[in-house]
């Protein structure tokens, strides 16, 4: 049996006809930047985040630049975050032109240690950037407990975990502002490009919103020097429409992942750890076993759709080279690099195609 990794035709055919009167609503009004759509789809992201304000954006990469220059970070300033994430996370800290600063991760969730970033922090230290990997929240709270005594501002690289929780607060609700991004292989994701910033700091929206737009007030009249990171009404309307769905698919993704974990307990497979503290959306569903990239072979061999979250850690990455790391300074993440492996978890997956999965691994394992 073939099982993709995602299936999001699947996914479209059950909102088909919503999100196409809702382009054609877009196109008839001519309205093709900005609106009332993005409004209302700022307004709405930021209440089912627990935020008072949402910023639309052209990306879940321009979400973390906007707030980085929206908070004064620049040359000379320093950003801790984790080596193991999407490449946008520690770029986005170069290109405000920081040095990015990097800290290991847990080995059990894959997001950034707390108990590592206070010796990290310098007298340059501006932000601390943790990255809710794969749908689970990172471990808030001493992270805040640094950030405080340091007078740091707290940027949550929200992605992959749109209305995660910890401790009951949602994801984006607890640092400065919260990023989370619209590509579409994201548990809400829109037809392209798309991102959002949410905050409760009125003063940092009022900036999110002047930067968005080449820092222009009036128009044509520059105080600050921004970019063009917004996001089109297009891309708003179909996020409209999937934006009602979003808990129902999360939780049929939990119910995927409660099925894998059933079906491999006493394996050789390593299955998640998700904290008590949080409910993931699983934004992904990733595994550690021996032998990875065999069984990649293997299960693509068998059309097994599957995906390696992230192979190279940042400090390994050529661009970063500069920065001064080398292979062993933070093992955790590499170690996860060598291991770990994400299986299709998407709503629409049957108990057949997880079975086909499932089967395939343990036949290769043995």
């Amino acid at each position: 049996m073939e099982v993709p990794l995602l299936d999001l035709r699947a996914q479209y055919a059950t909102i088909k006809e919503q999100v196409l009167a809702g382009i054609s609503e877009v196109l008839d009004s001519q309205v093709c930047i900005g609106g009332p759509k993005v409004l209302e789809l700022e307004q709405k992201i930021a209440a089912a985040s627990d935020c008072r304000f949402g910023v639309g954006v052209s990306s879940g990469t321009d979400a973390l630049l906007n707030c980085l220059m929206s908070l004064g970070v620049e040359a000379g300033d320093e950003v801790i975050t984790t080596p193991f994430t999407f490449f946008a996370t520690v770029g986005c800290i170069a290109r405000a032109g920081a040095k990015p600063v990097l800290v290991d991760i847990d080995p059990r969730t894959y997001n950034i240690d707390p108990n590592q970033i206070e010796v990290a922090v310098t007298r340059r230290t501006k932000a601390i950037i943790p990255v809710h990997l794969f749908g689970q929240m990172a471990d808030m709270d001493p992270i805040m407990a640094v950030a405080r005594r340091y007078k740091l501002a707290v940027i949550e690289d929200a992605a992959q975990s749109i209305t995660s929780t910890y401790k009951g607060r949602k994801a984006g609700s607890i640092g400065k502002a919260g990023c989370f991004s619209f590509f579409p292989s994201k548990n809400l994701g829109g037809i392209g490009d798309g991102g959002m910033v949410v905050t409760n700091d009125e003063a940092l929206y009022q900036r999110l919103l002047l930067l968005r737009n080449h820092g222009a007030e009036p128009k044509y009249y520059h105080k600050f020097i921004g970019a063009n990171f917004r996001l089109d009404p297009i891309q708003a309307v179909a996020l409209l429409v999937k934006l009602p769905h979003l808990n129902d698919w999360s939780e049929a993704r939990r119910r995927n992942a409660a099925y894998y974990n059933e079906r491999f307990a006493g394996t050789a497979v390593q299955t998640p750890c998700i904290s008590p503290d949080c409910q993931t959306i699983y934004n992904q569903y990733c595994i550690r076993v021996p032998r990875r990239d065999e069984l990649v072979a293997h299960l693509k061999a068998n059309k097994i759709g599957c995906e390696i979250y992230y192979p190279v850690p940042a400090h390994l990455q050529e661009c970063f080279t500069y920065l001064g790391y080398s292979r062993g300074d933070f093992p955790a993440a590499e170690k996860a690099a060598d291991e770990i492996l994400a299986l299709p978890v998407y709503p629409e997956l049957t108990r057949a195609m997880q079975d086909a999965v499932v089967d395939a691994i343990l036949q290769f394992l043995g």
